[in-house]
């Protein structure tokens, strides 16, 4: 008899390496360069709402992240502000298109672990280029049967990659730190959806946990990933 759980796919950004924080660190720099315009809790509210708006028109990641703060900061100053504060705002998308990659603990054991049995996939969104040069980056690459870079993870998504990939979603695992799009729409796709959680969670990634779909599980962190795909495989 077949095992139940053939394919783990992982999501990249804040389950296997850091990303969000350095969000925040930028945010904390856009609202430094607009203090005289807006207070910082306005200001984020009106870059919330730009980045909501403008994800279907850029996509996710950093230059769309750049772009939000651009318009947010022509909006707050009523069409004055500097060059200057454009300019720093470009170079600040630059360095975190730059940063050097850090993996979160446990990363390369859970994937090299669960790599040994079953197949494994990168499943993530975001910047074609900047996902790619992350992934290179991190010493993961070789370890993946398969990457996928999406520009959303819908469960319909989900079912076209563990078809592509795997043995369809049913017999398929999603890992990740977004209950949004790691773990709700893989559970609904009918595959396993693990939640780790990071810490940092981008507003719009935010969702109510399905704890009560018999596929749904929570672990602390990676390093319960292998007994916990051993168990159900």
């Amino acid at each position: 008899m077949g095992r139940n759980l053939t394919t783990v796919g992982f999501d990249a950004d804040d389950t296997l390496w850091h990303n969000e924080r350095f969000f925040r660190l930028t945010q904390d720099r856009f609202a430094g360069l607009l203090a005289d315009h807006a207070a910082p809790e306005h200001l984020a509210e009106r870059l919330l709402a730009a980045e909501r708006k403008n994800i279907g028109h850029y996509g996710y990641g950093v230059k769309g992240f750049v772009l939000s703060m651009i318009e947010t900061a022509i909006e707050v100053t009523e069409d004055r502000v500097p060059a200057a504060v454009i300019r720093e705002l470009i170079e600040a998308g630059q360095d975190m298109l730059a940063h050097p990659i850090e993996l979160l603990p446990h990363a390369q054991q859970a994937v090299e672990a669960v790599a040994d049995s079953h197949r494994v996939i990168l499943v993530t969104k975001g910047d074609l280029i900047d996902q790619e040069r992350k992934l290179a980056q991190s010493g993961l690459g070789d370890l993946f049967d398969g990457v996928e870079i999406v520009s959303e993870k819908t469960d319909a998504v989900y079912r076209t990659v563990f078809e592509r990939h795997g043995d369809g979603a049913d017999r398929a695992m999603m890992v990740g730190n977004s209950m949004r799009s790691d773990v709700v729409p893989a559970i609904q796709a009918g595959g396993w959806g693990v939640y780790v959680p990071h810490g940092l969670v981008w507003e719009i990634e935010h969702a109510e946990p399905p704890t009560h779909a018999p596929k749904y599980h929570e672990l602390a962190d990676l390093g319960g990933l292998a007994d916990l795909v051993q168990d159900l495989g």
